[in-house]
């Protein structure tokens, strides 16, 4: 699964730098996740850290990117070997 910014996004900039992927940039007019680079910190960390970090827990679940552990880590492993 990947995760999403909703439009409750207050544009504090905490999330950002927080992400291992760099999935997240500022969109339009608030924060975006770019699905294809969201691993929801597998491989990383334990728990998401945008979500840890958000103080208004706008980023949730994107029910249009769901995906499980093991295709999560296969996504961390392939973006992994992309950065070498």
């Amino acid at each position: 699964m990947a995760l999403r910014i909703t439009d409750e996004c207050i544009n504090c900039d905490v999330c950002e730098p927080q992400c291992p992927n760099t999935a997240i940039y500022m969109g339009a007019e608030i924060y975006e996740i770019n699905p294809d680079l969201c691993t929801e910190c597998v491989g990383h960390h334990d728990e998401p850290q945008c979500q840890v970090v958000c103080p208004v827990e706008c980023i949730e679940v994107d029910p249009a990117h769901r995906e499980g552990a093991e295709a999560l880590m296969n996504k961390y492993q392939r973006l992994v070997k992309l950065a070498v």
